[in-house]
């Protein structure tokens, strides 16, 4: 499994938080899909709710 590290924004009460995660994934279509799934779970958040603005290999 590659790491990727994923960036972007979510919706909070204050407007917009920016965030930077490293997952452990197979390609960068996976880590986009833990991501969405994570901040869902943790935040409350639907997927419109998060903008993912870069996906990277490290």
């Amino acid at each position: 499994m590659s790491q990727f590290t994923v960036s972007g924004r979510f919706k909070s009460r204050d407007g917009f938080a920016e965030f930077e995660t490293t997952i452990d994934a197979e390609n960068e279509n996976v880590a986009r899909e833990h991501t969405f799934c994570q901040f869902g779970s943790q935040h409350g958040l639907k997927r419109s709710e998060i903008e993912l603005e870069e996906v990277s290999q490290q």
